[in-house]
């Protein structure tokens, strides 16, 4: 699974080096380093949504506080499928 984070002048300001050190965190945290790889992109053109962050060709919006819970509902489902 690849994620890519939005670093962005707009996600930047909202949080995006918060949200990337997050994943990191977790993708430790929950030993999944082997089926994750972790991307950083410059303006994937949905700047109003915050920091933007894509898994395939889904889009989401995600701050440096729901970074958790997106990794719970959104990463480790998709990779317990």
């Amino acid at each position: 699974m690849k994620i890519s984070v939005c670093i962005g002048s707009s996600c930047h300001i909202k949080g995006s080096h918060q949200v990337v050190d997050g994943l990191r965190t977790l993708i430790a945290q929950y030993h999944v380093s082997d089926q994750v790889e972790l991307a950083g992109n410059f303006c994937l053109g949905s700047c109003q949504l915050g920091v933007c962050v894509t898994i395939g060709e889904k889009v989401y919006s995600v701050s440096p506080e729901t970074v958790e819970e997106f990794f719970k509902t959104e990463v480790l489902s998709q990779l317990n499928q």
